[in-house]
């Protein structure tokens, strides 16, 4: 057995041991794809790979588990391994990541009351219990049990949030309970105030910042207690958000100045060395003056693209680790290519109204319930009533209500909202009588995966719909998570102008990496062989979704587009690069 310490530095089997890793998150690239990037993070010359482990992947419902797949962990942790690889296990309940909730699972936000990240009992139950489960997975791939794993985390930028020293402890003690023997970490922002309120005994404290490292180590250097200097998320660039205008990109000789300095002085985690995709509806959220949800896309500037493409950064940094470690020649095993398949035509579409007896059933209550009171938590909701003594639409206000909404009236859309716009209560005018149908389809665009703002994220309508000033009750709600799209049947009709799902057939004699384009269309998601490869937005920046070759299959593929604006075009493309602004 081998062992890991903390002293003034670290130290592996005695040794002074260098910590240069870089962060890939197993659940944002597909598993055929890791020993690739890992073989990649090898060849650069890091010796270590950090990973988050996200709790709402792992119990996507209460009391079930996941560890397959996109979810087999130890896979992941032993092909690192096998490459000669140490790993970082970040296996906090939170671990914000810009993914969905911060990983937390949206099932905590079905009842009252409970407080997150706090020792609030209840929250701390569920954390024991998915813990139950989860560490004695985890506890032998440690490197004191003949495994690789090197450190754990105990929670994420607690300092950030903040200040429950008992919960800290709490979260500390389970971790150790539950045979975790190697040196734990915490994280947090280059900041005396951030240290201090996210640090525990125990725990040594490390920072996550993207610049001037000087001057944040010697922050860190009053918190260490003689330990040693780490950067945790040395952030090489930053993620993008609908709307934000164009692709975020670091400054790259500054970044590998600071790269260069951290290396001299201390250790050094790079945040990201690629990035990846927020497949599915796992995207995060982040809201200060208003909501911005991140793009499917988080490719993040990152050491590799998206798709696993060498970029300058990684022949900068390359130069810059060559000067500290040995920089090993690496032979990449997985074959990867680029395909542009051209163009193809909607085999068939069909209304979301018309499919929805096919793919939900009405759930009803004299009130609207949030999609977590429903037993949901991805996707959308539709709300559907009938009109009762109202002959004119005047005003309409959903209460507590999140994050997106289309509004119809006999079919027809009424308005569109978004995140603030639903707290207003809006203008209409629209002829309506007795027995009318009233929709209204709400969107789960990300859960705000940082700060307060995350004990406010039910999405739906967690209030009520108010119509010219009263309450409008007796509700029909279809939950549309969109896992089971095999049961459309595209014979049921279709409304121009109305949400609706739309069938493409892939011919692929050889399958390879490909970008898919939505030029002309609005907003919605896209389903490739029944896998969800994320959300499109018209808006930017990204324009492409990437989809991997391992995704699709030698012969017919089956594209299903979901969308909600009404515009779409008939034809979709598949071109061999990306396009995110």
């Amino acid at each position: 057995m081998s062992t890991f310490e903390i002293k003034e530095t670290f130290y592996l089997d005695g040794k002074p041991f260098r910590i240069i890793s870089g962060s890939i998150h197993y659940f944002r690239v597909v598993p055929e794809y890791w020993r690739d990037r890992l073989e990649k993070l090898k060849s650069i010359g890091m010796n270590t790979v950090e990973t988050y482990i996200p709790w709402n992947m792992h119990e996507p419902e209460k009391g079930k588990f996941v560890f397959d797949g996109l979810c087999d962990v130890v896979k992941f942790v032993k092909l690192a391994e096998e490459l000669g690889l140490y790993v970082i296990l970040r296996p906090s309940p939170y671990i914000c990541a810009e993914w969905e909730f911060g990983g937390l699972p949206g099932w905590l936000l079905s009842g009252e009351g409970m407080r997150l990240r706090v020792s609030d009992p209840v929250f701390m139950k569920h954390v024991q219990e998915y813990y139950q489960v989860l560490l004695p997975i985890l506890e032998p791939l440690q490197i004191t049990e003949g495994g690789n794993v090197i450190l754990m985390q105990i929670e994420n930028e607690y300092g950030y949030f903040g200040n429950d020293r008992q919960y800290m402890e709490q979260m500390r003690d389970l971790l150790r309970a539950g045979g975790i023997k190697v040196p734990l970490i915490t994280s947090d922002g280059p900041t005396d105030e951030s240290l201090e309120g996210g640090s525990v005994e125990g725990a040594l404290p490390t920072g996550n910042f993207g610049s001037h490292t000087k001057e944040r180590f010697e922050i860190l250097k009053k918190h260490v207690k003689g330990g040693p200097l780490m950067c945790a998320e040395f952030w090489v660039g930053w993620f993008d958000h609908w709307g934000n205008g164009g692709h975020m990109r670091g400054n790259l000789n500054q970044s590998a100045a600071d790269l260069d300095e951290m290396l001299r002085t201390g250790h050094v985690n790079v945040y990201m060395f690629i990035g990846g995709t927020n497949f599915g509806f796992m995207n995060g959220s982040n809201y200060y003056d208003a909501l911005t949800p991140d793009v499917t896309s988080y490719d993040y500037d990152a050491v590799l693209t998206e798709a696993g493409d060498f970029t300058e950064k990684y022949r900068v940094y390359r130069e810059i680790i060559g000067k500290y470690a040995p920089v090993p020649q690496v032979e990449f095993s997985t074959k990867i290519i680029k395909k542009a398949y051209g163009s193809v035509k909607e085999t068939g579409k069909v209304g979301l109204f018309q499919a929805l007896q096919d793919i939900a059933e009405p759930v009803e209550s004299v009130s609207t319930r949030s999609m977590e009171r429903l037993g949901q938590y991805y996707g959308y909701v539709l709300y559907v009533s009938k009109i009762q003594n109202e002959r004119r639409l005047e005003k309409i206000r959903l209460h507590r209500a999140n994050d997106r909404a289309n509004i119809f009236l006999k079919g027809k859309r009424l308005l569109d909202l978004y995140d603030r716009e639903l707290l207003e209560e809006h203008k209409i005018s629209a002829e309506a009588e007795p027995g009318d149908e009233l929709s209204i389809l709400m969107e789960n665009m990300g859960r705000v995966n940082f700060g307060p703002g995350m004990e406010e994220q039910r999405k739906g309508i967690d209030g009520c719909v108010q119509i010219n000033g009263h309450m409008h009750h007796h509700w029909q709600q279809y939950c549309l998570p969109l896992d089971n799209l095999e049961k459309l049947d595209f014979s049921r009709g279709y409304t121009e102008g109305l949400p609706a799902f739309y069938r493409f057939e892939l011919q692929a004699e050889e399958t390879g990496d490909t970008f898919l384009e939505l030029e002309g269309w609005g907003k919605g998601c896209v389903f490739v062989n029944g896998f969800n490869i994320g959300r499109f937005w018209e808006i930017g920046p990204q324009k492409r979704l990437y989809i991997p070759a391992p995704l699709l299959r030698p012969g017919k593929n089956e594209i299903i587009v979901f969308e909600t604006e009404g515009r779409s075009t008939g034809e979709i493309s598949f071109l061999s690069e990306p396009n995110i602004g």
